[in-house]
């Protein structure tokens, strides 16, 4: 799991040309979920955006306060684009939760972080829009998370993906050797069978 976190005086998301949630000063955190995360990263980051010291104490001085002392709001915005694999120039995102868990997985880190702080002081964007995010960036203060889970060797890596890749592929299943030889046989059998139901496979192309 990754995070930017970004303090800010204000920050707010609009979707739609309609704002729908915004807070004042405190911490916007840019979350990108990937494959191998489970409660464990999530509980992790949660505890690390919310003991994060990036503000100031009432002397002035630097570094001393997290977001929680000193009762600031955070706004959380759902970016799978963190788990970005260059291939060249070209972006690849085998490396992000696929949107059907991540939505779980995203709305059940809301919680976490509400209960271990203050629901009513967590906003949210909106999970899977377009969105416009806006943040004045109070500093500029932007640090980045990884869990610990999220630092993995290059070959775990290329693993991972792989599997990923797999899964999306089975997707839409290529028939099998036995269902071809059967289809070759059916045809065979019936003259009125199409004369190239055992061989077109024109319309399985790759996801």
């Amino acid at each position: 799991m990754k995070a930017i976190l970004q303090r800010v005086s204000q920050a707010s998301v609009t979707v739609g040309g309609e704002q729908i949630s915004s807070i004042g000063r405190g911490l916007c955190v840019l979350l990108g979920i990937s494959l191998e995360d489970t409660q464990k990263e999530l509980e992790h980051m949660v505890r690390k955006i919310l003991n994060l010291r990036v503000f100031e104490d009432e002397s002035g001085k630097h570094w001393c306060k997290s977001v929680m002392d000193k009762q600031y709001e955070v706004l959380c915005v759902s970016q799978f684009t963190l788990q970005c694999i260059l291939k060249g120039n070209k972006p690849d995102y085998h490396m992000a939760m696929p949107a059907e868990r991540a939505e779980s997985f995203y709305k059940n880190f809301l919680e976490q972080l509400g209960k271990a702080y203050k629901p009513e002081l967590i906003k949210d964007g909106k999970f899977g829009a377009y969105m416009q995010v806006h943040i004045q960036n109070d500093g500029p203060v932007t640090i980045e998370l990884e869990s610990p889970a999220a630092i993995v060797d290059p070959k775990q890596l290329a693993k991972l993906e792989k599997q990923q890749q797999r899964k999306e592929k089975t997707r839409t299943k290529v028939p099998s050797e036995s269902s071809r030889e059967r289809n070759v046989t059916r045809s065979k059998d019936d003259p009125s069978a199409s004369s190239g139901a055992d061989g077109d496979v024109s319309s399985e192309r790759e996801p």
